[in-house]
């Protein structure tokens, strides 16, 4: 029985780094614990990188942002999906352009809540717009899911400079293509740790009208959902301490 239990064990270790990748310590204590854990989670987890359109370079560069991410911060997943993105042709341009956007992420909550003061506050509190900052918001466009106009009116020295890092803090040409970006910007936006439905919407916008499917948006909306198994990692590990204590 013993032997039986074993083989199932060491078979369904073996699936689980086929399809992931990795094997931690937490994996080890949910296998033991509940082998049926780690077999589904393998499967679902697995799913969208086996199944999706995106290539393996584009999938571990947004686990690089969304393990990276302030709303996650999460070292040992962004360790081992930046050196899988590097082995699978990812350049240190790319690396340095997803970090970007995850710097930029926090502003688009700024901007959505400068509007709300805006329209609260009544346009006495909120002037026109220097005609050069408004055109330098025009040119970003849709790039990012960033609504500035109320910020360049409540407050234009910020916009200016938020402005300047947005154009001039990125690789430039020799990192990610502009769909790209919108991929990686998506996965932020939608992942369950910092949802913001109205950047989705923005980004999905722009997104379909630079040639991405339908379902390469789906891929990358569901690759965010991986980050859940985090907390149970950290459970199997208190787990594990408490059992080693009796």
């Amino acid at each position: 029985m013993n032997a039986a239990a074993d083989t199932e064990r060491a078979r369904i270790k073996a699936l689980f780094i086929a399809e992931r990748g990795y094997w931690r310590p937490w994996t080890e204590t949910m296998l033991q614990a509940c082998p049926g854990f780690v077999e589904q989670y393998a499967r679902y987890a697995g799913y969208p990188a086996r199944t999706g359109p995106l290539t393996e370079r584009m999938v571990e560069l947004i686990y690089v942002a969304l393990d990276s991410s302030s709303s996650h911060l999460f070292e040992a997943g962004l360790h081992t999906h930046m050196k899988r993105a590097l082995e699978v042709g990812a350049t240190q341009a790319d690396i340095v352009d997803v970090l970007h956007l995850v710097a930029v992420q926090g502003v688009a909550s700024v901007g959505q809540a400068a509007q709300i003061v805006a329209e609260l506050a009544g346009p006495l509190h909120a002037p026109g717009i220097d005609a050069s900052l408004q055109a330098r918001i025009d040119r970003l466009g849709a790039a990012h899911a960033l609504q500035l106009r109320a910020l360049a009116q409540l407050d234009p020295g910020y916009a200016k400079v938020l402005l300047d890092f947005i154009e001039q803090g990125r690789p430039g040409e020799t990192g990610l293509a502009e769909a790209e970006r919108s991929l990686v910007q998506l996965a932020l936006h939608a992942c369950f740790t910092a949802f913001n439905p109205d950047a989705v919407r923005q980004i999905v916008a722009t997104a379909l009208t630079q040639g991405l499917s339908p379902a390469e948006l789906t891929q990358a909306i569901q690759l965010g959902a991986h980050l859940a198994v985090h907390g149970s990692a950290l459970g199997a590990k208190v787990l594990q301490s408490l059992e080693e204590k009796q």
